[in-house]
């Protein structure tokens, strides 16, 4: 597989950057998130999954080991884990990382509005067939199609971890058809027609990869053996376009924002969409091929 065309030495330059988005669908930046807010993140969610169990007791909670069975979003046992993280102040804070916020002001202009459903994702090493299928994020996400996401591990990614690929180009070809499958998101793109050559590169701490809406994309298989993958979803749009509303909540749904909020050290970035006067609308439907 290809490598990611590496922009860490345009980072500063917008035209450039807007110039290799429009090209390509997709950014990737070196070095370029503030890797103590990363690390607290980590450190913070790490935390939460040691002691649950899913990280192995007596080990560095920040090596994620573990020996534990996989769980998967939809799992009953999942969501009270997954409600713990949505709780922590840092996860939600690294979205708004001057660094992340500046290049998505490049490719969105001026009023840019963080979707505050932030995503965490754990995943397991023994769970492969659950690996996140090709997709474009537009199908689940909807509102606006100029829809960024920020995708970002929490420490370093070598490939046996697994990490993203992408299609290079693959978000001028409108949205795909979709079919139902395992992994986040439960649907599967047909890309079959586009063509084109897949892309990644291993991730270092600090590292980033923005990419549209109707770019397609997936995750690669974590096959270290023993150790849980833990990355972040944060995802950027103009403040004056339509927003789906279940964005505007925590993810998945099952907590308020004062839930979220409770025990927080900071009000700087609670309820930070209320500054805007935003256009909810409803989730449409999806279709899916074969029902």
């Amino acid at each position: 597989m290809n490598p990611f065309v590496d922009s860490t030495d345009v980072k500063n330059d917008e035209e450039s950057l807007r110039s290799r988005a429009e090209r390509d669908g997709y950014l990737f930046i070196r070095d370029f998130v503030d890797k103590g807010a990363v690390l607290e993140a980590r450190r913070d969610i790490a935390g939460v999954l040691q002691d649950v169990g899913w990280i192995n007791a007596g080990t560095d909670p920040l090596e994620a080991i573990t020996s534990h069975p996989p769980h998967v979003s939809g799992e009953p046992e999942f969501s009270p884990v997954y409600d713990k993280v949505q709780r922590l102040e840092s996860f939600h804070t690294l979205a708004h990382d001057a660094a992340i916020l500046r290049v998505v002001g490049h490719l969105l202009g001026d009023d840019v509005l963080l979707q505050p459903s932030n995503i965490a994702r754990f995943i397991f090493p023994t769970n492969l067939e659950q690996t996140t299928p090709a997709h474009q994020d537009f199908v689940h996400i909807q509102g606006t199609p100029d829809v960024w996401t920020a995708w970002l591990p929490l420490g370093d990614c070598p490939h046996r971890m697994g990490g993203l690929s992408v299609l290079p180009g693959s978000h001028k070809y409108g949205i795909l058809p979709v079919s139902r499958s395992l992994g986040a998101g439960g649907l599967r793109a047909h890309f079959d027609k586009i063509g084109g050559e897949w892309v990644s590169s291993p991730f270092e701490s600090g590292d980033i990869l923005f990419f549209h809406s109707h770019t397609v994309h997936q995750g690669l298989p974590n096959l270290s053996g023993n150790r849980i993958r833990l990355s972040v979803d944060y995802r950027y749009q103009r403040a004056s376009d339509p927003v789906m509303d279940k964005v505007l909540t925590p993810h998945q749904g099952r907590l308020t924002w004062e839930e979220v909020y409770e025990g927080w050290k900071s009000t700087a970035f609670q309820y930070h969409w209320q500054q805007y006067e935003l256009t909810p609308v409803e989730k449409e439907p999806v279709e899916v091929v074969g029902e």
